[in-house]
């Protein structure tokens, strides 16, 4: 009270000219915030672009209607898979050193026996086909999704929604979130749309250097507007993530809502500044005891963690025909290759299991239906060649990079995600957050691993912008 009569007495010992000066900047700065801040509210977006990825020469036309599709096989198939494996050589694993040295030989012979004599791809092939497959042909390339309307419509509000997947996954890890999301809840139901990304599993993979992310993003709004919907959601996780978050950056206008299971915004002062403050006093720089847990020590957690188990992505993003080359040509090396990361990326702490965990959270069935869709596509090289795309150049410094997210955006912190990503450091590019919730357990493959999980942190976000 002492401080505001002092003030008061001195603006009044001011003549009319300081008064007036003091009072203009005053306006000013006040003007200038007001702007600052409307504008980093203001929603932006990023150009669509345009793109053609078939081979040969771009048609004057290209056919857009969009073709059922089947899922098959053949017994000529099923024994050059066996002959394949029958002639594997596998090399003796070190002493006592579990999934440390990468996939286990010892347990890679047990699931690869399970693989010869007992695994059904015949049965398998009908439950890929229990929901219905589609292509189109967009870019120059057939695309493939499943799209699965809910089975009653009655008295429900019917949401569409697009699930996007990411390496070494595939859409087949939806199957379980799938009739989870089609059954009502409380009133609320989705049409639901899975995309297999170009060069993924039956999509037709990009003749042309160049396909990334942003082109991922442009061929599905296509697919969206194709199927007829002007207005929808969008979910997903590792390459899913930056795919529908570039959809949200492309068409702003059309989604309703964005939903990640992995988000990545690491750049900065505030960043860097909670580095510095946040073990010690984290809620002077927005983190929570959580934060504070997933996220320290840094270096351990953030650093020494990733260098582990970011070989792949080095040579995937640098050399990719290299890296596949084997994996392509040989069955067990391409289950090798893709369930060790099943096993370290839903829980890192599996690298000291003789099993690496693998059936704690999936069963041999639903991991190896997964690589046979790698397999049989043989499509492992260009699903790699995605990274390389990706990271040709600086990613910081492509448009996506420098430019923020304005729609409703719900964040599903998983505690054994890769790397965490606080809420105050999402903020910095998701700029109208809705939801921010840290999940009790589960990994990378959030929608494979914990489904109930996933689809109550999705419903509870929609309800939160459908306002009901």
């Amino acid at each position: 009270m002492e401080r505001l009569q002092v003030l008061k007495g001195t603006f009044c010992s001011l003549d009319a000219f300081q008064k007036q000066l003091l009072i203009g900047s005053a306006v000013a700065a006040g003007g200038i915030l007001a702007y600052m801040v409307q504008k980093r509210r203001q929603v932006k977006s990023i150009p669509l672009g345009e793109g053609w990825w078939g081979a040969g020469e771009k048609p004057l036309s290209e056919d857009d209607q969009i073709y059922p599709f089947k899922v098959q096989t053949s017994d000529e198939e099923i024994e050059d898979l066996h002959e394949r494996i029958d002639r594997t050589r596998y090399a003796d694993p070190l002493e006592d050193s579990c999934f440390q040295y990468g996939f286990n030989s010892t347990h890679l012979k047990k699931v690869v026996s399970y693989w010869r004599h007992t695994f059904d791809w015949k049965k398998q092939v009908e439950v890929l086909n229990k929901y219905p497959h589609f292509k189109t042909k967009i870019e120059g390339l057939d695309v493939h999704f499943i799209h699965v309307r809910p089975p009653h419509r009655d008295n429900q509000k019917v949401l569409p929604l697009m699930l996007v997947h990411g390496w070494p996954g595939s859409f087949y890890e939806f199957y379980r979130i799938l009739p989870l999301l089609t059954e009502n809840q409380d009133g609320v139901v989705f049409e639901i749309i899975c995309p297999s990304i170009p060069g993924y599993a039956f999509s037709e993979a990009s003749h042309k250097q160049g396909f990334n992310s942003l082109a991922a993003a442009r061929i599905f709004l296509t697919l969206m507007e194709r199927l007829g919907f002007s207005q929808f959601y969008l979910q997903g996780g590792d390459w899913g993530s930056l795919i529908t978050t570039n959809m949200s950056q492309m068409k702003p206008q059309c989604v309703k809502g964005l939903h990640l299971n992995m988000c990545m915004s690491n750049k900065g002062f505030k960043v860097m500044l909670s580095l510095i403050v946040g073990p010690y006093l984290p809620f002077l720089v927005g983190l929570s005891r959580e934060d504070v847990r997933r996220l320290f020590p840094f270096f351990e957690k953030n650093v020494w963690e990733i260098l582990k188990e970011s070989g792949y992505l080095h040579i995937q993003a640098t050399k990719p025909d290299t890296a596949g080359c084997g994996a392509n040509d040989s069955p067990v090396g391409l289950a090798a290759y893709i369930l060790e990361k099943f096993s370290t990326w839903t829980d890192n702490r599996n690298r000291d299991l003789e099993d690496g965990g693998l059936e704690r959270k999936f069963s041999l069935d639903d991991l190896l239906t997964n690589v046979m869709i790698y397999w049989t596509t043989g499509s492992i090289v260009s699903s790699m060649r995605f990274y390389k795309e990706n990271f040709k150049g600086n990613p910081d410094n492509r448009v996506d990079a420098k430019t923020g997210i304005f729609v409703p955006t719900g964040l599903a912190a998983f505690p054994n995600e890769l790397l965490h990503c606080p809420k105050s450091w999402a903020q910095i590019r998701y700029r109208n957050i809705q939801s921010y919730n840290y999940m009790p357990r589960g990994g990378h493959f959030a929608a494979f691993e914990e489904p109930q999980l996933l689809a109550n942190d999705f419903v509870q976000f929609v309800k939160k912008v459908e306002k009901f």
